[in-house]
C-alpha cells in the first residue's frame, strides 16, 4: 500500500495540524523542577495515552528515572524526569537524510512519519537517548489498545513533541504538565519574560543537562545543590 492511499484511509493525516495556532511563541520551553518530582509516574501514563506509545515495549516519550545520588551514608533517592531537550541545535535534523526531523512553529522538533524511512540516523546522533523506533508490530497492537484511528500509521521514529498535535486546542500545555500532582513540569513560552520558564532559567535557577554538547536545549532543569553534578554527565543518563 502506497503512501498516498495511506493518507485517504486515515483522516489523521497530520496530526501535529490538531494543536492549534503556535505562532504566538517562537520558542517553547520546558522547566523540570527536580525536587517536586514524586516518581508516581503520572506523566508516563498520561503521554502514553495522549500519544499513544508503545508502552508494552517500555518505549516512552518522556520517563522518570529513578537514581541513587552519593555515597553511604549520604545517599540521596531521586527522581529525574527526562524527555526530548528540543534542541535549537537539533543534531538529529542535520543528519536526517529525508527530511523527516523538521522544525516547525514556536521551535518544536518533530519527526513526519510519512518522510521517515527507519535508517536510525537520527537515534545514533541524539545525545539525550530520546527517540525510539515505533515498529509495524507496535502498530498492530497499538489498535488493540487505543482503535483503529491511530496518530502513528507506518513504521518511524517517534519523541517527545511536547504534544505538538495532541495537546487540547488553545492550551498549548503537553499531557505530562497537566497531570502532574507535584508541579515538577512547568511548561510556557521562552520568550516571554514574565513566564516561569523564562524566570526560572533567566534567574540562573533552571539550568540545562550536558552544556558541553552545545545543542542548546529548551528542556531545563532546577537542581539542589548536591544534584548539579547530575546536569553536567556526573549522573546516570
Amino acid at each position: 500500500m502506497s503512501n498516498s492511499d495511506l493518507l485517504d484511509k486515515n483522516p489523521i493525516v497530520n496530526p501535529y495540524e490538531k494543536f492549534g495556532n503556535t505562532k504566538e511563541c517562537e520558542h517553547w520551553g520546558f522547566v523540570v523542577k527536580v525536587d517536586q518530582c514524586l516518581g508516581c509516574m503520572a506523566c508516563m501514563a498520561a503521554c502514553a495515552i495522549e500519544n499513544e506509545t508503545p508502552f508494552w515495549e517500555q518505549l516512552w516519550r518522556t520517563h522518570v528515572e529513578d537514581l541513587e545520588i552519593g555515597e553511604y551514608p549520604n545517599v540521596q533517592r531521586v527522581f529525574v524526569p527526562r524527555l526530548c531537550m528540543q534542541c535549537e541545535n537539533p543534531p538529529c535534523y542535520y543528519v536526517c537524510p529525508t527530511g523527516a526531523t523538521q522544525i516547525v512553529e514556536g521551535g518544536i522538533v518533530v519527526v513526519d512519519e510519512y518522510k521517515c524511512m527507519g535508517c536510525l540516523y537520527c537515534v545514533e546522533a541524539c545525545p539525550y537517548g530520546a527517540r525510539y523506533f515505533y515498529t509495524y508490530e507496535d502498530i498492530q497492537k497499538a489498535k488493540q489498545y487505543f482503535g483503529e484511528n491511530l496518530i502513528h500509521v507506518v513504521p518511524h521514529v517517534d519523541k517527545c513533541t511536547f504534544c505538538y498535535g495532541t495537546a487540547p486546542d488553545n492550551t498549548h500545555t503537553p499531557a505530562c504538565v497537566r497531570t502532574c500532582p507535584g508541579g515538577a513540569r512547568v511548561f510556557g513560552c521562552l520568550d516571554d519574560p514574565n513566564s516561569e520558564v523564562s524566570i526560572l532559567v533567566n534567574t540562573g535557577q533552571a539550568i540545562v543537562l550536558n552544556p558541553e554538547l552545545n545543542v542548546q536545549p529548551k528542556v531545563f532543569y532546577v537542581f539542589n545543590r548536591q544534584l548539579q553534578r547530575y546536569a553536567t554527565g556526573g549522573g546516570d543518563q
